[in-house]
């Protein structure tokens, strides 16, 4: 098994299992790192208009020499742009950006708990976008099991993915549960923990745990592949991120061996229930929300 088989979305639109995150990448060193990833054999590439670095992301995949309709692009609506038509020009500032006219997979970056309406109004714009052809798939990202339930009490369309925080010390299983029982597809941030490396406290980071490290031994693998290999085998999509050329590489090679039913379980009973990213409950306009410039 040396090539990645794809993920089919609910809508029948398939998705590359592993992507190429650009999270916290500076925009001057984004387009080397895209570049380095698709060179690699990464297909899909995971953005969002927070992040500042769409334009590059897009820069790079055009000069790349990889055919567009080769790359799954993804992006997500920041919450300073939700709102009905506040969103359908979220699309078009990142679209533009990107310098593609349809993007593959568009998200919700955040619930907005506090004002939920704002939330359903920005989804309602992403099925219209969908209906529209402006977009292939929609979905959400840091969604919790109210927030999904929520949504789904008045969406026309069921989100294809949401993306949340996923990694062998964080495992949010009800989240995935119900996203499965919906037809809703788990992508993982920070898939190999790369929130937990400088947490302090009681535990060390997910990459110098004695479990992985010894699963990642006996495959002669390293502890990231192995956690992204774990990813894999329980049908979640994932988004590492690196901008290292050896990293970016490293992180693509988990087609080529499989963890046993005893590797898998033994992962699965890292999970210390400790979230490494926001609270989904404090997003608030008030201490997040900030402008998202034009194209």
């Amino acid at each position: 098994m040396s090539t990645a088989s794809q993920l089919t979305l609910n809508n029948g639109v398939t998705i590359p299992p592993i992507g190429f995150g650009v999270f916290q990448t500076p925009p001057d060193e984004t387009r080397d790192a895209v570049q380095a990833a698709l060179s690699t054999g990464y297909r899909l590439i995971d953005t969002a208009a927070a992040y500042g670095n769409e334009r590059e992301v897009g820069e790079a995949i055009t000069t790349s020499g990889v055919d567009r309709s080769d790359v799954f692009i993804e992006t997500k609506i920041w919450i300073s742009d939700y709102g009905y038509e506040q969103t359908l020009h979220g699309f078009i500032k990142s679209a533009r950006k990107l310098g593609v006219d349809q993007i593959d997979l568009l998200i919700l970056h955040q619930a907005l708990p506090a004002q939920f309406d704002k939330t359903l109004d920005a989804y309602r714009a992403l099925e219209k976008l969908l209906a529209d052809g402006k977009v292939r798939a929609i979905g959400v990202s840091n969604f919790m099991v109210e927030h999904l339930t929520r949504l789904l009490d008045t969406a026309a369309v069921v989100p294809a993915v949401n993306q949340f925080e996923v990694h062998p010390y964080f495992q949010q299983r009800e989240v995935e549960a119900f996203g499965a029982q919906h037809g809703i597809l788990s992508q993982a941030w920070s898939p190999i923990g790369g929130v937990t490396f400088y947490r302090d406290g009681e535990h060390t980071s997910t990459l110098q745990d004695p479990v992985i490290g010894d699963i990642a031994t006996a495959h002669g693998k390293t502890p990231a592949q192995v956690m992204l290999r774990w990813h894999l085998q329980q049908g979640r999509s994932a988004i590492p991120k690196s901008t290292k050329p050896a990293r970016i590489a490293e992180n693509f090679g988990v087609f080529d061996f499989e963890l046993t039913g005893e590797q898998l379980a033994a992962i699965d009973a890292l999970d210390t229930g400790k979230r490494g990213g926001p609270e989904p409950e404090a997003i608030t306009l008030e201490s997040f929300g900030r402008e998202i410039p034009e194209a």
